[in-house]
């Protein structure tokens, strides 16, 4: 099987597991919670308040005889002081294990409550008049709810009636816990079994090719992978073979080109020492009068002079030869109007990212007759060679750049920043030097010079600008480099 289905189902199962797990504890909780409130209380509907909030649930319990009450006062409260009636609603509050407190004028006229050791404590600090807020609350550490019902006439007077609830936890901490240790027990298990299947189809071959990767870094390329693997280990196995085979061919290339590049020193080394050697020697016969006639002296010169060309063409040879390692940079400038090229270079630059999870933000805030003169081609490698350098180190699974284009009078300033991980402070300052790195085996394994950065500044130095770069370690990395403007001379343009 392919890895990447492997860590496919392997992300699903992940991600069912769990919701599976929740769903069955939540329903086998339900069902549980429907069979006691039924048996119990005669309730058939439960609502998830019961878990969340089991006050809501229990007051929902005593809500008919709640209304039956608060009609009662509304239509006929003189109802409200006989006994016989209070009775046959307590008896209806008793099969729900609630109590029902009656006070007219400030002394009890009756009460019942389920909980009948509890009564007297109850009815005591009823007795004080309480006042409560909203609903009900707790009364003390025994956790009853109380409704509280208000009802007045003439013949008698104020009257209060009160219904109280005991509140139970249906859900206990124990079968919390127990329900925690299941979950956790279920996922180690699930996580076990995930992770052996895919340690058995990734973990070996990598380990065999960590192997291969170390000989080469010996400098072993003899070094075969030959598996039965399939999939894209079998492909990551045979990109390794065509690695090892180009970079066998690229060293015995390298020990070849070194070869000659020692025998072409040698050559010029030798090639200059002769007409160096006849220079020095038609001299020192001229100093000593050996050329004492005139055709002499002429042959001489003519001889010194042929000499100092042959030695100015071996010179111009290395210098060129050198040049394909130095970087000498053409330039072809013109003007350039800053929000069309910004414009155009961001669309192409854009392009490259999206394919890469990198989200590209782009903001000009300079005039739209903004020019700057510069070489388009050399402009664009500048702003390729910072936008690939971030890209290089983002170390992000969705990373972002921002170009920003700021006016500054009589200059342009282009800031790109990332959101990768950053420079250090005592590092910011070298990343222009050529060859410096960072980080020297994340760019050995990430590849790169060492000197875009450097041929960076000096594109921007050739333009007559100047580059410098800030940074937090773990926030990224902004380049800002600032362009002249050009400002057309207003007696030109009235000329043309």
């Amino acid at each position: 099987m392919k890895l990447k289905t492997r860590l496919q189902i392997t992300f699903v199962a992940m991600i069912l597991m769990p919701l599976l797990l929740i769903g069955l504890i939540y329903g086998v909780t339900r069902i549980a919670l429907a069979n006691t409130f039924r048996d119990q209380y005669g309730m058939k509907a439960v609502s998830v308040s019961l878990i969340s909030n089991p006050v809501e649930a229990f007051s929902e319990l005593t809500d008919e005889e709640y209304r039956e009450l608060s009609a009662m006062a509304e239509e006929d409260p003189g109802r409200l002081l006989d006994v016989s009636y209070l009775e046959s609603i307590g008896a209806q509050l008793e099969k729900k294990a609630s109590g029902l407190f009656v006070f007219v004028n400030g002394e009890n006229i009756y009460h019942q409550f389920a909980a009948y050791d509890e009564a007297a404590e109850v009815l005591e600090e009823l007795g004080k008049n309480i006042e409560l807020g909203g609903d009900g609350y707790y009364l003390g550490a025994r956790k009853l709810l109380i409704k509280q019902l208000y009802f007045s006439g003439q013949e008698f007077g104020e009257g209060k009636i009160y219904i109280v609830t005991r509140v139970r936890n249906f859900v206990s901490a124990g079968l919390l816990f127990s329900l925690m240790i299941l979950i956790i027990l279920v996922l180690l298990v699930t996580s076990f079994f995930l992770t052996g299947w895919i340690r058995n189809g990734a973990f070996t071959p990598l380990s065999e090719f960590n192997v291969a990767m170390q000989r080469i870094a010996d400098g072993d390329f003899d070094y075969v992978l030959s598996t039965g693997f399939k999939g894209e280990i079998s492909e990551l196995y045979e990109n390794y073979n065509q690695m090892r085979l180009r970079l066998k061919e690229s060293a015995e290339e390298q020990a070849q080109a070194d070869k000659q590049n020692r025998e072409l020193i040698s050559n010029i080394s030798h090639d200059l020492k002769t007409p160096i050697t006849s220079i020095k020697g038609y001299v020192e016969g001229i100093m000593d009068g050996v050329a004492d006639t005139p055709e002499k002296m002429d042959r001489y010169i003519k001889t010194i002079y042929n000499k100092a060309n042959d030695m100015n063409r071996l010179i111009n040879e290395l210098t060129i030869y050198s040049g394909i390692d130095s970087n000498r940079i053409p330039y072809h400038f013109r003007k350039l109007n800053v929000a069309d090229y910004f414009n155009d270079c961001v669309e192409e630059v854009g392009l490259d990212l999206e394919g890469q999870n990198i989200r590209l933000n782009y903001s000009n805030m300079t005039p739209p007759d903004t020019l700057v003169i510069a070489d388009p081609e050399q402009m664009k490698r500048v702003i390729n060679n910072i936008v690939s350098n971030s890209v290089k180190y983002m170390n992000r699974a969705s990373g972002t750049i921002d170009i920003r284009i700021l006016d500054e009078i009589d200059s342009i300033r282009v800031e790109l920043e990332d959101n990768g991980k950053g420079v250090s402070a005592k590092e910011i300052g070298r990343i222009f030097e050529r060859f410096y790195r960072t980080d020297a085996s994340r760019n050995s394994s990430q590849g790169g010079s060492g000197i875009g950065l450097s041929i960076v500044k000096k594109i921007i130095e050739d333009h007559g600008g100047y580059i410098w770069a800030t940074s937090k370690e773990g926030e990224g990395v902004c380049m800002h480099f600032v362009l002249r403007k050009f400002v057309e001379n207003p007696d030109t343009v009235q000329a043309e």
